[in-house]
């Protein structure tokens, strides 16, 4: 239970938002069923890349760490202006950027039209949009009046629907429609009158400590990821994350002696019931190592009944967490004044 003076701080309504993420889901895959994509569908394509930035992207990176083990061709989430230098007529390049504003993405979309790739677009509008019936490119509008990382249901579900139905992964509507009945019902574990609300109690044990997310690579490396963002833009402090088992040939030895800062730290370890069978020999004993440098270690493992639910679970216990954070903090979870910042000085600097 929360005091209604931490209640208050929320006033842009993100818990709503938060609440809203499965009903997205269910919009979402009507809306990938029903763009026409004329002009891309029917080709055979060589690679796949998805231009976005922040929230718009991350959909991506998930659609990328469900599908590895399936799909044939290679598939880049490109973080940046132009494109990669192997785009071509045989690319699928789907420009994703909510706002319909982002420079970098409307820099890769106008590339793609120089270098003849099938794009799509994915946006609620804006330059992206006006572009995209320019070049006759087919385009996915979903709905607006979201803080970009709060529509995260849109961008995930409707690029994984058009990727299904250009057969460069496998139909996923059974398993999205599933998740997100299991994601509403869910809803009211994390609510604010619940009296055994985990992401509160962990939010609570992260409270005035430094989070480090840590997951397998085989499905939740981009959840570690957006647990991680979604501490640093909601709550408004930083957070880390580094995945198994590449964080153990590197970052590992940084805990040998950092500094006093023992006692700082909390580690949170996603599981899956899917991770490598050597992955989890090296959780159970990188736990052990770091409790003994004074490290809080919580474990939390994905629920469902398919890889989909399970990620998206943590994805929606992530988020709960993260914005229970931030009231904690006492501070509003929805704006995000540095970005903000940084975009005004952008434009003034031309």
């Amino acid at each position: 239970m929360l005091d209604e003076r931490l209640k208050a701080l929320d006033t842009a309504n993100m818990y709503r938002n938060i609440g809203l993420f499965p009903e997205q889901i269910l919009a979402g895959i009507k809306i990938g069923r029903e763009i026409n994509l004329a002009g891309v569908e029917g080709n055979r394509f060589s690679n796949v890349i998805l231009a976005g930035m922040g929230g718009s992207a991350i959909g991506g990176d998930l659609i990328r760490s469900l599908i590895r083990s399936q799909i044939k061709i290679p598939f880049e989430i490109h973080r940046n202006y132009g494109l990669p230098a192997y785009a071509n007529r045989e690319t699928l390049l789907i420009c994703s950027s909510y706002s319909g504003t982002t420079e970098e993405t409307i820099s890769s979309f106008n590339e793609g039209v120089k270098r003849g790739c099938r794009i799509i677009c994915v946006t609620t509008g804006g330059d992206l949009a006006l572009a995209a019936n320019r070049a006759k490119a087919p385009c996915a509008i979903i709905p607006g009046g979201f803080p970009p990382r709060a529509a995260l249901g849109y961008s995930f579900t409707v690029n994984l629907v058009i990727l299904g139905r250009l057969d460069i992964c496998g139909n996923y509507a059974d398993e999205l429609t599933e998740s997100a009945e299991e994601l509403k019902k869910r809803n009211g574990a994390y609510a604010y009158e619940s009296t055994d609300n985990k992401a509160l109690a962990l939010a609570k044990l992260i409270f005035g400590k430094i989070p480090i997310i840590y997951a397998g690579t085989d499905l939740l490396d981009t959840t570690a990821l957006r647990f991680k963002g979604q501490i640093c833009e909601n709550a408004k402090q930083l957070a880390f994350c580094n995945v198994f088992p590449e964080f153990n040939h590197n970052e590992l030895v940084g805990w040998q002696s950092n500094l006093g800062l023992d006692g700082r730290f909390i580690i949170i370890i996603l599981r899956d019931l899917g991770d490598n069978v050597q992955t989890i020999k090296r959780m159970k004993i990188i736990e052990g190592i770091l409790k003994a440098k004074g490290a809080a270690v919580i474990n939390i493992e994905g629920e469902g009944g398919n890889p989909v639910s399970r990620m998206l679970s943590l994805v929606q216990f992530g988020d709960y967490c993260s914005f229970y954070l931030a009231l904690l903090n006492g501070v509003d979870p929805t704006p995000i004044d540095l970005i903000n910042y940084l975009k005004r000085e952008l434009a003034e600097k031309g």
